[in-house]
């Protein structure tokens, strides 16, 4: 075991026991205590089987796990258990993996625009991989942190929609350019980077941008850099409903890489996945604040109503994510149709309009489902409220998952046969979750 995670960092659950029962449980304890403060419920073994996945069907590719879309100290913690490496935006994020324990050169600095002094930062803690896509970063290295090991930023949507101003990345024309100036300015550079984002990773996109690196990598080549890193950027689906889209873009992936990069070629590749990991892996519980009717746009109506403004507070809620209340709808009373706001006196914080609800009053929960991914408010949340609480869980079938991924094999029989059983805290799939000696993490990072 690699000493980041431990038994004492998470509530070990049985086999069976959902992520749905566990929040029930922590909902009744609060309302014993009048406390209606909104929390998560994260599902650890969640992200240990996405991992798995992701290794298994990307073999070649080395996951840098982007702190910024979610920095929880127990995701944090598992990720680096599980030997993955770390993107960092900043220098904040940068000493949240440091004060871990997790090394230098298991950082990636991936923001494309850094600040003199957190780039300072970065040298002065021996984080030496960085980006760069124009000549004013380039010279803010070459100043800041001789020692950088640099990656050009190429940019991965080059079709005539795309605005210049919206995204990072230079031109392939502009490459050659770069990479000379990076040489009068003894800047090493060691390979190429794009990210296609939340745009996702479409088919010809990433293929274009892969041979696009390829280019790139034969410049540096020519000017006798020692072009050996590749990093494919994020964009991954983090949902179970998006698996067929996530083996579609894997596909892809593997046969671009295996035409433009083959194995043996010397390069390596890494990737930074933020919301594939954690988007299923957070349930979040909010209460009802606050609540307005609205009455009925009819004519000649003055006393009915038919929708209902509802308040929360507290927590970054994104568009999009499934909604449920925690009390059983009654088949006797219909559903009414219902707004959602974030804390009262913010108007620009409508989250979703024409929710189907059933009747709810003030305190009562929300469920919310899919919320893993830049939910974890990094800076003094909303209105000053504390930062909501994370309860963190994980079957134990998982937890033996975990030992037996990093050389640790089950104690008895018994282990090594229910580690090749479902995993069922949260995980709605019924796979197995069989590791083989394939994934040592000397082989990962």
């Amino acid at each position: 075991m690699n000493g980041y995670l431990n038994e004492s960092n998470f509530m070990m659950v049985e086999e069976g026991f959902t992520t749905r029962d566990l929040l029930e449980n922590l909902l009744v304890e609060l309302c014993q205590e009048s406390d209606q403060q909104a929390f998560f419920v994260a599902d650890l073994g969640d992200i240990v089987k996405k991992h798995l996945r992701f290794l298994k069907a990307l073999p070649r590719v080395k996951p840098y796990f982007p702190v910024k879309c979610n920095g929880s100290e127990g995701v944090i913690r598992l990720l680096a258990e599980l030997g993955t490496g770390f993107a960092c935006t900043n220098k904040a994020e940068i000493a949240r993996v440091q004060s871990i324990g997790v090394p230098a050169d298991k950082i990636f600095f991936s923001s494309p625009c850094k600040q003199v002094a957190h780039m300072k930062y970065a040298a002065s803690h021996g984080v030496q991989l960085m980006t760069f896509d124009n000549e004013v970063e380039l010279s803010k290295v070459a100043r800041s942190h001789p020692h950088a090991r640099m990656l050009l930023g190429i940019a991965a949507d080059s079709s005539p929609s795309a605005h210049p101003s919206m995204t990072f990345g230079t031109t392939l024309k502009s490459c050659r350019q770069l990479l000379e100036t990076a040489k009068e300015q003894a800047v090493e550079v060691v390979g190429i980077s794009f990210h296609l984002g939340s745009r996702g990773l479409e088919p010809q996109a990433f293929t274009q941008s892969v041979a696009a690196a390829q280019l790139a990598f034969e410049m540096g080549t020519e000017l006798g850099y020692q072009m050996r890193l590749l990093d494919i950027g994020g964009g991954f689906p983090g949902t179970e409903d998006s698996r067929a889209r996530f083996e579609e873009i894997v596909a892809v992936i593997n046969s671009a890489l295996d035409l433009y990069f083959p194995d043996g070629c010397g390069v390596e590749i890494v990737a930074r996945p933020g919301r594939y990991y954690v988007t299923s892996a957070f349930t979040c519980a909010v209460s009802i604040t606050a609540m307005e009717e609205v009455p009925a746009e009819q004519p000649g109506s003055d006393s009915s109503w038919d929708d209902r403004s509802l308040w929360h507070w507290g927590i970054l809620i994104p568009c999009g994510c499934s909604i449920s209340p925690l009390q059983r709808p009654c088949p006797d009373h219909p559903s009414l149709s219902s707004s959602l706001w974030g804390p009262p006196g913010h108007p620009e914080d409508r989250i979703a309009d024409g929710l189907e609800l059933p009747e709810l009053q003030v305190g009562d929960w929300l469920i919310f489902e899919d919320m893993g991914a830049y939910t974890i408010a990094t800076s003094s949340p909303l209105g000053g409220c504390p930062q909501p609480q994370i309860t963190y869980a994980m079957s134990r079938v998982a937890w033996k998952a975990v030992q037996l991924f990093l050389g640790k094999p089950p104690q008895t029989e018994d282990d090594r046969e229910s580690v090749c059983t479902p995993l069922s805290c949260g995980w709605e799939m019924a796979e197995t979750l069989c590791v083989t000696p394939v994934f040592a993490p000397a082989s990962i990072i």
